[in-house]
């Protein structure tokens, strides 16, 4: 019988399973891609864009020549979906599924998007990174402030990647001694989904790079007039450059779906990633996973919305699905193991790698800071920018190999 999968969401997970589905399905099943955008810009490499390592044509690539030809690929937004009626609404038709993958990320709220002329900016948006750029170029003195306006965010390390960077841009500018970089965030501790260890060794290099680090400190206004801001314990700072990163919601069309649970997010089992409705499976950001450890007020802690998690249970749910339409037998489960490159400037970065599940907290650790990890990181952003053929066969090999030999188990 002819069957029909549906994934909602073009970036790192959606191309990843539309990828792999239609490399392992029959033709006469057809794979849909829907995604509102039709350029794909690789968002790990918004820190490089903001620090001018990158431009703009480096890290974007037609969507199209990342899928597989045999994808339908349809430039919609979606409106909402009905999982009993397995249909989909876009802004122009109303499709019908057997198999529905989320995969939508999380959205931005606006509340400090676009206002870099009140000298508010974000590294978050493709926009705004750009604009970021120009800001930091500018800068000649003064503090130039990052401030986290709420949990979760995308890419826990992504902060604390962006303060190093800075710091670097501006030691290269000669203004080491004229520019304060300060870090101020909600958690109380760098990366606290990975446990106490990873958060001890990131706190160490903040430290040693000069960058001031406030911990348990929320956003709670910017008065862009004053140039100050403030936060829910009382404490004021004054900025000449004041970066956010923004809140993340969940995305709209969720909001009747019956998939949500009281945060807004999607939960799902977190082996197989399935939802509550038959056949609708959500990956990557979107999704609420609970690991084990507890974080501020007792809440249980939630696995990270990071691109390293949306690729490999990605891979898993295509084996899931792949299974039930062919009638095999699979042992495909996501174990909660991740990993990822900390970029620290200098053309350095330290390796974090370990399982998210572990009991009784996340046990992590990362690797001293090196060029080889740096290099790495550079490897797997030319491998996806790269379209099927030779060179894309060439960039996974060199992943893969590297992998093998520093012990680390990489799927691509």
């Amino acid at each position: 019988m002819k069957k029909t999968i549906a994934i909602i969401g073009g970036g790192i997970g959606g191309i990843v399973i539309a990828n792999k589905l239609r490399n392992t399905l029959p033709d006469h099943v057809r794979i849909m891609l829907l995604e509102q955008n039709k350029m794909h810009t690789f968002a790990a490499s918004y820190l490089w864009l903001m620090v001018g390592q990158r431009t703009t044509d480096n890290i974007s690539m037609p969507l199209n020549r990342l899928v597989d030809k045999g994808v339908d690929t349809v430039f919609e937004e979606v409106k909402s979906i009905d999982t009993s009626a397995n249909r989909i609404k876009t802004s122009a038709q109303t499709i019908s599924y057997d198999y529905l993958i989320l995969s939508p990320g999380a959205d931005l709220d606006r509340k400090y998007l676009n206002r870099s002329g009140e000298g508010i900016h974000d590294f978050y948006t493709f926009e705004g990174t750009q604009k970021l750029l120009e800001a930091l170029n500018e800068i000649g003195s003064g503090e130039i402030v990052l401030a986290i306006e709420a949990m979760p965010y995308k890419c826990p390390g992504a902060p604390y990647e962006a303060a190093m960077l800075i710091k670097d841009h501006m030691n290269k500018r000669g203004l080491s001694g004229r520019i304060n970089v300060n870090l101020y965030t909600p958690e109380p501790q760098p990366l606290p989904v990975a446990g106490p260890e990873l958060g001890n060794s990131v706190s160490r290099l903040l430290e040693k790079k000069g960058i001031r680090f406030f911990p348990n400190h929320r956003l709670s206004e910017v008065n862009p007039g004053e140039k100050k801001i403030g936060f829910d314990n009382g404490r004021e700072q004054s900025y000449d450059l004041l970066i956010v990163v923004p809140k993340h919601n969940p995305p709209a069309f969720l909001a009747n779906s019956g998939l949500t649970d009281e945060s807004g997010w999607v939960p799902v089992d977190k082996s197989t990633l399935q939802t509550r409705a038959e056949n609708v499976y959500a990956i990557g950001d979107t999704t609420s996973v609970s690991i084990p450890g507890k974080w501020q007020n007792d809440k249980p802690m939630k696995l990270p919305k990071a691109g390293v998690f949306a690729h490999g249970q990605a891979l898993v749910v295509a084996d899931l699905i792949e299974a039930k339409i062919l009638g095999k037998k699979t042992a495909a489960t996501f174990c909660g193991d991740g990993f990822c490159m900390l970029e620290a400037g200098e053309d350095l970065a330290g390796f974090a790698y370990g399982d998210f599940f572990a009991e009784p907290n996340p046990q992590v650790k990362m690797k001293n800071l090196g060029r080889l990890w740096h290099f790495g990181k550079v490897l797997f952003e030319k491998w996806w920018l790269s379209p099927a053929g030779i060179r894309k066969t060439l960039y996974q090999n060199l992943l893969l190999a590297g992998g093998r030999l520093l012990g680390i188990p990489i799927k691509l």
